[in-house]
């Protein structure tokens, strides 16, 4: 007999499974009818010049899931039952066919962009990026304290968690940590733990407002959070920056929430005055709005000790306090809180669960035992004096190539750069000599600035951040 089927013996797609798909597909497609005989697994074999135990294990698939079945002394047939439930037979494809358009919500049509970094080739500075350099970060240290709850581990680490809203040592020793270090205002209760200040923002925009709600936003502002907002279909209203920060006058009179970042703003780097820190908590208590306070990395300030957050200026202040870990300790650790309101710790902490249930419990218990024994601070005081060092390299290798031609915006903070420049051949130059700068065009609600840019300087070295600064002011091959 010649086969039914046909194998391709050069593929990596395993034999038995290339004829369990193709009688299967032929059977769903009518090709093979019911009371179709089967050949036998001595024959098929012959036939396609494989081991019958090839054919075997793919009948038993077959068999298991209803498609052959079996007559006493008259051999083997497809299922009498199946025709009602069969496929269409496939067309030949044609130019023009396109698949059938599956129906997006309107959070789905919002999403327009992936959100992806550039690639960084190796012959490339990479001013790019504003990430920890994890090489400094003790992982031998972090080893030991997951594998010291890897031991023994609790039935309460392996299961889901009672608490969604985080694992009860590790925000007692949040609160403790912002207390000391931010001035906030907070006891353990008022912290949900979650997977990064993104998960933070996100349940911000969908608790607080509906679509098309009001919001505030800094102009320019951090595009992360400008993303989550436009996808909850909130109505985003620009809001000027100047060297104080946030401008309240021009803060939209109808915006549910407002959102800043007050401490190192982010792109420009200025940090928002106590007058106009006074002035926005009045504005909020007024308009009956409340604020979110991203406090992304206000751990490294260079000239003084970090600003006392926002949240920490009254008690009854209208505020949500967004924290993150992965500046301070490395990306990939994805925990973050938020400190609330009391009202609004439970709505915070069901929405949680229904998200994911919980972060991780092994990965909360390391970090509540890295905060509690002061490696948290001790490493941050080492980041810190490095990244100032690096910072100050960055900031006179640009005088000294660059001169009055560039003007370095914002506070000695954070883990970039923000600069004006009155050399319009910058951009150009920068990617012709092998240069990744990042220009703030897409950060601008409004109208952008063209002389913009930032240059992230935590995760490169003194030699390439001088090296990087050399080739922009390069004007020859």
């Amino acid at each position: 007999m010649r086969a039914a089927i046909a194998i391709d013996a050069s593929s990596t797609v395993p034999l038995h499974r290339q004829i369990y798909e193709a009688w299967r597909r032929g059977i769903l497609t009518g090709r093979f009818r019911q009371g179709d005989r089967v050949p036998s697994s001595r024959e098929l074999a012959k036939a396609l010049r494989v081991s019958r135990s090839t054919v075997t294990q793919a009948y038993d698939q077959l068999f298991a899931e209803g498609y052959l079945q079996t007559s006493h002394g008259s051999g083997t047939f497809v299922r009498g039952d199946l025709h009602e439930h069969s496929l269409p037979a496939p067309a030949a494809p044609k130019a023009s066919d396109a698949a059938p358009a599956i129906r997006l919500s309107r959070f789905g049509a919002r999403l327009q962009r992936d959100f992806v970094y550039a690639p960084q080739p190796a012959d490339h500075i990479c001013f790019s990026r504003w990430t920890p350099d994890v090489q400094r970060f003790p992982i031998s240290l972090w080893r030991k304290l997951i594998a010291r709850h890897l031991k023994a581990p609790t039935s309460a680490m392996l299961d889901y968690a009672r608490q969604s809203q985080g694992y009860e040592p590790l925000r007692e020793q949040i609160a403790a940590y912002v207390s000391r270090s931010r001035a906030v205002h907070c006891t353990r209760d008022q912290i949900v733990v979650l997977n990064g200040s993104q998960q933070a923002l996100e349940l911000c925009a969908r608790l607080l407002c509906d679509p098309g709600d009001v919001v505030a936003f800094e102009d320019p502002g951090y595009l992360g959070t400008r993303r989550i907002f436009e996808a909850e279909g909130l109505a985003l209203r620009p809001a000027r920056v100047d060297e104080q920060g946030i401008v309240i006058d021009a803060i939209a009179k109808r915006a549910r929430l407002v959102y800043v970042t007050p401490s190192h703003q982010f792109p420009t780097g200025v940090a928002m005055s106590l007058a106009r820190r006074l002035e926005l908590l009045a504005w909020a208590r007024k308009q009956n709005a409340v604020i979110i306070e991203d406090d992304y990395d206000s751990e490294y300030r260079y000239s003084g000790s970090p600003l006392p957050a926002l949240q920490g200026l009254a008690q009854d202040s209208p505020v949500i306090y967004c924290g993150t870990f992965s500046k301070v300790m490395f990306p990939a650790l994805r925990i973050g809180y938020a400190v609330l309101p009391e009202a609004l710790v439970a709505p915070f902490r069901r929405a949680k669960w229904l998200s994911d249930r919980s972060t991780p419990a092994i990965e909360q218990a390391a970090l509540a035992d890295f905060i509690a024994e002061g490696h948290l601070e001790r490493h941050i005081r080492r980041m810190r004096r490095l990244y100032g060092e690096r910072r100050a390299v960055l900031v006179e290798s640009l005088e000294r190539h660059f001169g009055s031609d560039i003007a370095i915006l914002g506070e000695a903070a954070g883990m970039h750069l923000a600069v004006r420049t009155r050399d319009p051949g910058f951009e150009q130059r920068a990617k012709r000599n092998k240069v990744q700068i990042v220009s703030t065009r897409d950060y601008y609600l409004g109208t952008p600035r063209a002389d913009e840019f930032l240059l992230g300087f935590s995760a490169l070295s003194e030699r390439s951040i001088r090296e990087g600064v050399r080739r922009l002011s390069r004007t020859t091959e």
